[in-house]
């Protein structure tokens, strides 16, 4: 027998119980406190509603209307239980009739069911994670009202949707696990309103943040997140992205002002207004902002600007170990130097960025670290300095710095090659498992050396590279996938590593 109903009518006993207590012990007061007033005036008795009567009537009141809300609640909780299963979705049937629909109103090229399409909205070549189950349909909406009428359609024949935009995701975001509908926002790529003056701009979800920043250059402003070079905004919402940025803008979550979501029956919101300063209501932007998509589809994003720095160089410095360089970066951080960016790479990655021969540079097969330095030209000599200092006291090499603006992009190539460097190495059967470890800065060192003795251990190509200057690194793995007992031992690996990094 299930607990839950038993529960239920044992909190509602015991309410009862309560009020029919309560009940009692105001009433006999009342009338005790009524003839002990009469007595000790030798009258028959006064008036009924004293103030003391008041008093307790209203506390009567109160407790009365608190029991049955409680006893009330445990009804609504019987039905919420009653509920609490897994989601129902629509038959083959419904989704069929759901595709007609849609066709009917949007024509035939606005549903595609074509295998390839399917394959290309519930598969990645580069994502850790691929599950079998395709997506049934991809739709391609131009505006948020027709979004919104997707939803509607969707929601009426329970079908799922899973919204997509650039389909960089290394972790399987865009699958689709029940089928459903995929919701391609690849028409839906403009730049809707920049405001100078401002420091924002509006744009739809399948704007590409690098195609952005090189439309806005001529302003002097930028938008400082930098995911994969790939990525899209809508997928970088969705995922609260970080980047190689990150160490000095932060993360997505910094950046977004207020969105349009189309929820999950059709309805459309607005999060926020365009003012950066709300002292009222909730924070419906954040609630949203990486939510994966799971509780609405963005349409229209407001973002922040930010103004591009007077001065930027690139710098790379090689350290003899993992723990050295990841010493060096702690304490950068710990001094509070502001570092426009600081990557780390092992030895094993710079080896796959040699062998890949994408920079069109040969490197030191070394740990190495890249370092942006950005803000008044004065403030950038201060921070190399600064920076200098603390690399040579954990045995850091000497700096190379960029001599120009060609220079710098060679240099920092290296870094946003990486992924693709390993992908590049894959050979029939092999998969790269590529995720990430988050750590406070304190234990960066510990970690870092840890994750590079326990890999080293699986006997497997395996790199250690990322972002350590938010106290977050990747962790890239080559092994054969169709190797299930290999398999295994690469995923026991890396959730080793993911337990001890918390």
């Amino acid at each position: 027998m299930s607990l839950r109903p038993v529960c239920s009518r044992l909190v509602r006993s015991t309410r009862l119980t309560q009020w029919r207590s309560v009940t009692r012990s105001i009433l006999s007061r009342c009338t005790q406190e009524r003839w002990q007033s009469s007595n000790a005036l030798g009258s028959s008795p006064g008036p009924f509603w004293t103030t003391s009567r008041v008093l307790l009537f209203t506390t009567f009141a109160s407790s009365l209307a608190y029991i049955y809300g409680v006893t009330d609640t445990g009804s609504h909780l019987d039905e919420l239980w009653r509920r609490n299963k897994a989601p129902q979705y629509g038959t083959a049937k419904d989704l069929q009739k759901a595709i007609a629909e849609l066709r009917a109103l949007y024509g035939e090229d606005t549903i595609s069911t074509d295998d390839e399409d399917l394959l290309a909205h519930g598969f990645s070549e580069w994502s850790s994670i691929n599950i079998v189950q395709l997506p049934v349909a991809v739709a391609y909406p131009k505006s948020t009202e027709e979004v919104s009428q997707i939803a509607k359609i969707c929601h009426k024949y329970r079908m799922p949707m899973i919204p997509y935009s650039g389909g960089s995701s290394l972790e399987a975001n865009f699958s689709a696990p029940h089928g459903g509908m995929s919701v391609d926002f690849a028409y839906m790529d403009q730049i809707v309103a920049l405001h100078e003056d401002d420091l924002d701009v509006v744009v739809q979800p399948s704007v590409q943040w690098m195609q952005l920043n090189d439309a806005i250059k001529h302003t002097g402003l930028f938008f400082p997140v930098d995911p994969g070079p790939s990525a899209k905004i809508g997928g970088m919402v969705g995922t609260s992205c970080s980047g190689t940025n990150a160490c000095r803008y932060g993360t997505m979550k910094e950046w977004v002002v207020n969105l349009t979501v189309v929820l999950a029956d059709g309805t459309i919101i607005k999060t926020k207004r365009r003012p950066r300063k709300s002292s009222a209501g909730y924070n419906l932007t954040g609630l949203f902002v990486g939510s994966e998509g799971t509780l609405g589809l963005v349409t229209e994003v407001t973002l922040k600007l930010a103004v591009i720095p007077q001065e930027t160089t690139v710098a790379v410095v090689t350290f003899p170990t993992i723990r050295d360089a990841a010493s060096a970066a702690a304490k950068i951080m710990r001094a509070g130097i502001p570092v426009g960016a600081m990557e780390i790479m092992d030895d094993v990655q710079m080896n796959v960025v040699n062998r890949a021969g994408a920079t069109g540079k040969v490197w030191k097969e070394v740990p190495t670290m890249f370092f942006k330095f950005s803000g008044t030209e004065v403030g950038v000599k201060d921070n190399i300095r600064m920076v200098k200092s603390i690399a040579q006291a954990h045995q850091g090499g000497n700096f190379q710095f960029a001599d120009n603006e060609q220079e710098a992009k060679q240099l920092w190539s290296a870094r946003k090659e990486a992924l693709w460097s390993m992908l590049a190495l894959k050979e029939d059967g092999q998969e790269v498992w590529s995720t990430d470890v988050a750590v406070p800065l304190s234990r960066l060192p510990d970690i870092i050396e840890i994750s590079k003795t326990e890999m080293d251990e699986l006997g497997l190509f395996a790199s250690i590279l990322g972002h350590v200057g938010d106290g977050n690194f990747h962790e890239s793995i080559l092994y054969d996938n169709t190797d299930p007992a290999e398999r295994a031992k690469v995923e026991k690996c890396l959730k080793k590593i993911g337990h001890a990094g918390s």
